[in-house]
């Protein structure tokens, strides 16, 4: 019951949106993704245009991804239905602009949750690891496809295949983050970034908004392609090595794979 969101009206057309589950590394629990959700939902309602989007400033982890306890008891957390993908497709057809502020470490689904976000305000402290691989899971397509249009393709491959973080001036050198600054400076330049935003005719940035995520997500694929995806995703989920990933985490041990 630690997990929680709160709505905080900065100007007339700009709010913050701050997630918090402080005894699990702001963890991105079901509860804390429902609740993210709903008050999306309730920002969208009273037409909002600019929603600044993070954790406090000043944590070491801005989040530690998908809350581990609850993928003990999921072998596909990450699949259409779950509240993680409902909350990024949320973001991504929001009507108007999420900038996401961040400040600190961002791990596994929380960095799909920033990349889902129209733009990036981070401070120096901040590196984006994806870890999927250290416990045996397998990404979407649609998870993919969001990096894919979003990173060089080799530096894709090394977030997802070593799970190594990727620095700040990296990110910034391969356009995750929009503006990088000291932390002092943070919340002021996403401020001032929203505040221009705002300032502007928003039925126009959100047709652009709309047509680009239309453009994205235009990536025809054969039925026979999508059908070998899904058969690969279902034997990586149902594996013995997914078990030993998520046992290893919980032991705090590394995690001896199989292939099986």
């Amino acid at each position: 019951m630690n997990a929680t969101v709160t709505v905080h009206p900065v100007e007339e057309r700009i709010a913050r949106l701050v997630f918090s589950n402080p005894t699990h590394r702001n963890a991105l629990s079901a509860q804390l993704l429902k609740a993210l959700d709903e008050s999306l939902v309730a920002l969208a309602a009273q037409r909002v245009p600019v929603v600044i989007l993070g954790a406090d400033v000043g944590q070491p982890v801005w989040s530690a991804g998908h809350d581990i306890r609850e993928l003990q008891h999921d072998r596909d957390p990450i699949a259409y239905g779950k509240p993680l993908e409902q909350v990024l497709r949320r973001i991504r057809a929001y009507p108007g602009v999420v900038i996401a502020l961040i400040s600190g470490s961002v791990w596994g689904g929380a960095v799909d949750l920033a990349m889902s976000c129209d733009l990036v305000v981070a401070d120096h402290s901040v590196s984006f690891a994806m870890t999927p691989a250290n416990i045996g899971l397998p990404y979407t397509t649609s998870g993919l496809l969001r990096f894919f249009n979003n990173l060089p393709i080799h530096v894709l491959k090394e977030m997802f295949f070593t799970a190594q973080k990727l620095d700040a001036q990296r990110a910034e050198r391969f356009g995750v983050i929009n503006r990088l600054v000291d932390t002092d400076l943070l919340e002021a330049t996403a401020l001032d970034m929203a505040q221009g935003i705002a300032a502007k005719a928003p039925l126009a940035v959100v047709a652009v908004k709309e047509q680009l995520r239309i453009l994205e997500d235009l990536q025809p694929m054969p039925v026979q392609a999508m059908e070998q995806i899904a058969e690969l995703r279902r034997e990586a989920c149902e594996s013995v090595d997914f078990g030993e990933g998520l046992a290893a985490f919980v032991e705090r041990r590394g995690a001896v794979f199989s292939g099986q």
